[in-house]
């Protein structure tokens, strides 16, 4: 439950009506809740009484949440609707970053800004009863927007956790298009060239042979090219769900699309325990796959257990799929509470099977980042490069990282801050 204010009672709280359009706001943001369940709230609240905030916290959780990814945006909405009967302009304050409310100097947390606008889209406040006030002056505020960069522009540099539930579909539909090229690798095997390379002595004697033992020309050979597999190692805990979510619509539209170039794409989350979500991901309907991918993951928003999900993968699946010189993508913000030792081990095996192992971490948006944490510094030593993900942009520079051999990122800068 979120830390909150004391709950004051009005003297008419008209408390059923309020519970019917806070359920509309939570519909709005994705969960699932018909008439039938709104029927069972309100009688649940009647049976367990309304003195106590927790119990009346947990016991509408009880009614309308059943899915683990949306606790934290029920808790954000419960937060910013039953706080305080002035409710508008606490969420202003997340809606127009140029006007600044009760919330003065406060950034919104992850999912407020998407409560917010559940609760103010398109719907009236709701009667609190006589603290409500219709006596107040308005104020018609103007936001000149002319000299700010284009939407789309703005939508690629914006954090996921903070975007709308209009910016994150528009994000969506931006990612579903973004491609992931890999430039080929040459491989033993050899076909025939017209246009130079090594000769093909057998192929140029059977030619003379057919000629009566006359060479009349040479034949020649290249390197037939070759493409790696994609392996990507998503996180899903808690602090990563935002993001993990993000990711896979992007794993998806790379999984499905033709001619990038990858001959397989492989995905596995972990948090807890590891999954392997592959055959998800080839469903062509991007809906219909993460959400089987979310059936098959049960640990969504849940611990970290980075150490014990690689020495899993490194033991059951790294001979299967890391043949033949696969690309390792690895989303996660590191923060990891197990042995650093033996993080580090797995790290180092799995750097060692793969061609190129690329981490993203969303805390490198942050300004002045520093390795800090154990499980960070546990891993970067045995990554090729190590690159912000919390952005569009930061997955459209991927491309360069992935055509770069020599290309670190950010990892060069941070082994001189822990001496490496």
């Amino acid at each position: 439950m979120p830390e909150c204010a004391p709950l004051d009672l009005p003297e008419n709280p008209k408390l059923a009506g309020n519970i019917t359009h806070f359920a509309r706001a939570l519909r709005r943001v994705g969960i699932p809740i018909g008439s039938g369940r709104v029927i069972e709230a309100i009688r649940a609240v009647q049976a367990a009484g309304f003195t106590e905030k927790r119990d009346f916290y947990w016991t509408l959780h009880a009614c309308f949440v059943n899915r683990p990814e949306h606790r934290l945006v029920f808790a954000q909405i419960f937060r910013l609707y039953w706080r305080d009967p002035r409710y508008l302009e606490h969420m202003m304050s997340y809606m127009i970053p140029a006007v600044r409310g009760v919330q003065e100097g406060r950034r919104a947390q992850s999912a407020e800004k998407r409560a917010a606008e559940a609760l103010l889209d398109g719907a009236e406040a709701p009667d609190f009863g006589p603290e409500k006030s219709g006596e107040e002056e308005t104020t018609e505020v103007e936001i000149d927007a002319s000299l700010t960069m284009s939407s789309q522009e703005r939508l690629r540099s914006l954090d996921f956790e903070q975007m709308s539930n209009a910016e994150m579909a528009a994000a969506k539909r931006m990612l579903a298009k973004l491609n992931l090229p890999v430039p080929p690798i040459k491989s033993r095997r050899a076909k025939p060239s017209l246009t130079g390379g090594r000769v093909d002595r057998a192929r140029s004697l059977r030619a003379a042979m057919r000629q009566g033992g006359e060479m009349h020309k040479i034949a020649y050979r290249a390197p037939r090219p070759r493409w790696p597999n994609l392996v990507v190692l998503c996180d899903i805990s808690g602090s990563m769900s935002q993001y993990s979510r993000v990711v896979l619509h992007f794993l998806h539209a790379v999984s499905n699309a033709k001619g990038a170039g990858w001959a397989k794409v492989h995905a596995f989350t972990f948090g807890t325990r590891l999954t392997n979500i592959t055959r998800h991901l080839r469903h062509r309907d991007v809906d219909a796959a993460l959400a089987a991918a979310g059936a098959e993951a049960q640990d969504w928003e849940g611990g970290t257990r980075i150490g014990e999900c690689l020495a899993r993968f490194n033991r059951d699946w790294s001979r299967r799929v890391m043949g033949q010189g696969a690309v390792v993508l690895l989303i996660t913000d590191g923060l990891d509470r197990d042995d650093p030792e033996a993080l580090a081990r797995q790290m180092e095996r799995l750097q060692l099977s793969s061609r190129k192992l690329i981490w993203l971490n969303p805390l490198l948006r942050w300004e002045g980042f520093a390795p800090k944490a154990q499980g960070i510094r546990a891993m970067l030593p045995h990554v090729d490069s190590f690159r912000a993900g919390h952005s569009i942009a930061s997955l459209e520079e991927l491309a360069t990282s992935l055509s770069r051999p020599d290309d670190m990122g950010e990892k060069d800068r941070l082994m001189r801050l822990i001496g490496g």
